[in-house]
This record gives structure tokens, sequence and C-alpha cells, in this order.
């Protein structure tokens, strides 16, 4: 399969499940999800069909293909509902947070975050990060580690453009409740997000590390993931803070 056949296969299932045919989507899909198809092929079927079904028609459909709890099933959902975004926002986000708890496992939880909530920070930043806010009190671990990994996302995207300072600012403020964060896996999501903000923004992240570090606990794998990046000069002020 190449681009061309990904793009032509989200657009057939898109019209079977506008059409009311379910089974019959299911079945186009079936192949594609029990082979190794690669994400990048995966996504494109994901964009075609989030884009050629209005959400609440496809909806029905993306549960079916959650039950299946195929990996490239949580790419093709979250794909889909990317596309869904400009359009419904918060629907998009909440759906995500819907699936990420269906899956409970990491790599559905990472395939969403990098795919729904990072790219919402980067296309619409403020209403974005409104809807993760309350993310990061979650009771579940696998929702307050996608925190982090849209952070990370966004980090990438950004690649320390000046520009962004202040949304690199803010992502680092974002994360502040979580720094504390005491589940391994949480832990590794948040501390993904700091990592990535630390490459690419080193002397915001190293500022914000220091500032209060004595009296902020944390576990020695979140610091270690914050510091991965940074300049030894800022590791080492960062340290003398934790002192």
């Amino acid at each position: 399969m190449d681009a061309k056949e990904a793009r032509e296969t989200g657009s057939q299932v898109a019209a079977l499940v506008n059409g009311g045919r379910f089974g019959e989507a299911g079945d186009r899909l079936a192949p594609v999800l029990a082979a190794r198809t690669p994400f990048r092929l995966l996504d494109l079927i994901g964009g075609a069909l989030g884009q050629n079904c209005p959400s609440e028609a496809g909806r029905p459909f993306l549960e079916q293909i959650a039950d299946g709890r195929t990996e490239g099933g949580w790419v093709v959902i979250a794909a889909a509902l990317g596309r869904q975004m400009d359009a419904d926002l918060p629907g998009a986000m909440a759906l995500a947070r819907r699936y990420i708890l269906q899956a409970d496992i990491w790599y559905a939880t990472d395939i969403l975050g990098e795919r729904v909530p990072g790219p919402g920070l980067v296309r619409c930043f403020e209403p974005a990060l409104a809807c993760l806010a309350p993310w990061r009190a979650d009771k579940n671990r696998w929702v307050r580690r996608t925190a982090g990994v849209a952070v990370h996302f966004w980090a990438k995207r950004a690649h320390g453009d000046p520009r962004l300072s202040a949304q690199a600012r803010a992502l680092l403020e974002f994360l502040d409740p979580l720094f504390s964060e005491k589940d391994p896996d949480a832990v590794k999501g948040v501390g993904w997000g700091l990592k990535t903000l630390g490459r690419y923004y080193p002397a915001l992240t190293a500022e914000w590390l220091a500032d209060g570090m004595a009296q902020r606990p944390h576990r020695a794998l979140m610091l270690r993931k914050a510091l991965t990046y940074l300049p030894a000069d800022l590791r080492a002020r960062v340290l003398e803070s934790k002192a």
C-alpha cells in the first residue's frame, strides 16, 4: 500500500460508514489493521475517514474499531479525531480521553496524545490548553501522562522558535502540578514533555526547574528526564538549586 492507496482506502471506508454499512467498512479495514501497516499510512486512512465522515455519523464506527483493540486501530481513530478538531475541539479532546481510558495501555495513550491534544496545542493553543487543564488531576494515570505527551508534541513542532517562548513558558507552568507525579507511567509522559522543552527551550526550562526546586517534591526519574538535553552549565544550576 502506498499513500494514494491509503487515502483511497480511507475514502472508501468513509463512504461505507456514511451509508450505514459498518460491517462492510470493518471488513475493508480489517486486513490493513491485521498487517504491519506503517503508521504514516494509517494516519492517511484515518485522516480521510475523519474528513469524509461527520463526527456523529462516524462515531459508531470508531467505537467498532476501538473494540478491536489493535495498535493500528488507535492510529486510525486518533487521525480521524485529529481531522475533526477544527470543527469541534472539545468534542475531539473528550473522545480522545475516552479512548485513552478504553485502551488502558501506554502505546495507545501516546498515539492519541500525539495526534489529538498535541496538534491541538499547535493549532489553537489557548483553547486546547483549557481542554487539557483538567487532565492533570485526572484519576487515570494514562490521562495524566497524555498531558506530558501533548507538551512533547508541541515542543517538537515549535523547535525552539523564539516567537513561541511565551507559550513554552506557559506549558512549563502548566506542567508544574504534574512535576510531583508519583505513578511511573505518568512520570514518563510528563518527563518526556519536559525533556523536549529542555531540548528546544533550555534556558526557560532550566529557570523553571531551578525555581523552587528544593521545595518541589519529585521522583528522580522525572528530574533525570527533564535534565536530559540541558547543557552542562544549566544542568549544574538546576542541581545546585536542589541542594
